[in-house]
């Protein structure tokens, strides 16, 4: 009888263990398979992100699902030029946005992650081994819609300030209309930015470029946190475009003393056999900070905006990863919270490149007043 019940209990005892590995298997599995499901969603919100930070051949509005499945984009295309064996031009919507191969004069292009690459009528891409495109590439001088805002914001500033201008003759030094929005921020970067930085004899002919450069950057940065999604000040071409300005500014309007002190910063202090020891390390160190000036400036508004595309699309992220009634709405208003600060960083990246190019004009303009020392006693 006690036999009995011994087999009886192990019996059942390794009919629950196997249940339960069996349990765990199919939990495993299915835990396994939730995994992969949320490394889907966190790879296809990583590539959203990226996609909004690049530039592209279009400009899409918003897209959004048809009730067949296919995706509808609504926007307009932009003209793609192309050096391929002469002129290439055509419409950016021949691509449909990466999907289909375009031909234009026998020649057929393809996009891959945003480039343009010659292939065949097939759209074969060839890939190395570490999964880069090894296709011919054309000379691509397309208008992207990095391009086209640029474009836009500059007649913006056009239309903005010839029209406070015209508003100065015609009422008397008095402006009107709705630049004179403008006008206290124009005054402000005359008296407290160019004035004191520049000096009062040589701030006028570097007033336009001060100007310009403030409203663009500050323009372009609030047009990224429209919904148009247009991140040109995160684009690191653009950004060095804007140094490479202030650096050649800075140094074609550079005066006699402004080299003096990068190729003899001691002076008369030293005879000049004394100096030469020193210099071989003291020059290369200015030469080097000739360059460094406008670097800081470029990666410092280019890290900066991009940094504050990257958390708002990550935030906004978290909404469809959490798909909760307190998770989601956290994650919107804390994307709301930072948008407002985007809004104040967006003018104050504008105003830090601002003030740094007025104060690297005032080094490069400021002539010093060179005495004759009178012999000591």
């Amino acid at each position: 009888m006690y036999r009995k019940n011994l087999v009886k209990t192990l019996t059942l005892l390794l009919f629950v263990i196997a249940f339960s590995a069996n349990a765990q298997h199919e939990e495993a599995h299915v835990e396994e398979t939730k995994l992969s499901t949320q490394d889907t969603e966190k790879l296809e919100r990583k590539e959203y992100i990226k996609h909004h930070l690049l530039d592209s051949y279009s400009f899409n509005l918003f897209s959004y699902e048809k009730d067949n499945g296919e995706t509808a984009h609504v926007g307009f295309p932009l003209p793609i030029i192309l050096i391929d064996g002469g002129l290439q031009v055509f419409s950016s919507s021949k691509f449909h946005h990466g999907e289909t191969v375009a031909e234009n004069n026998g020649n057929f292009y393809k996009l891959d992650h945003n480039k343009i690459y010659k292939t065949d009528a097939a759209g074969t891409i060839e890939y190395d081994e570490h999964h880069h495109a090894t296709n011919e590439k054309p000379l691509d001088f397309s208008f992207t819609k990095g391009a086209f805002m640029i474009l836009l914001t500059c007649i913006l500033m056009f239309w903005l300030f010839t029209s406070l201008a015209k508003s100065y003759v015609k009422n008397g030094g008095i402006s009107k209309g709705f630049g004179r929005l403008f006008e206290p921020i124009v005054l402000y970067i005359r008296d407290d930015i160019a004035i004191p930085n520049i000096g009062e004899k040589k701030y006028k002919k570097y007033m336009p470029y001060l100007l310009t450069i403030f409203f663009f950057i500050w323009f372009l940065n609030m047009f990224g946190l429209t919904p148009f999604g247009v991140n040109v000040t995160g684009n690191i071409a653009v950004t060095v475009a804007l140094a490479l300005l202030t650096f050649l500014i800075t140094n074609f309007t550079g005066t006699k003393d402004y080299w003096k002190h990068i190729f003899d910063p001691l002076g008369d202090t030293l005879p000049w056999f004394g100096k030469i020891p020193l210099y071989i390390i003291l020059i290369p160190i200015e030469l080097l900070g000739i360059v460094i000036k406008p670097f800081s400036l470029l990666i410092r508004l280019y890290a900066n905006m991009q940094a504050g595309h990257i958390v708002l699309g990550s935030l906004i992220g978290l909404m469809f990863f959490f798909k909760s009634w307190l998770g989601s709405p956290m994650s919107f208003g804390l994307a709301f919270a930072i948008s407002l600060i985007e809004v104040l960083v967006a003018l104050l990246q504008a105003y830090i490149f601002t003030m740094l190019s007025a104060l690297y004009f005032g080094f490069a303009s400021e002539e010093h007043e060179h005495h004759e020392e009178s012999p000591a006693h």
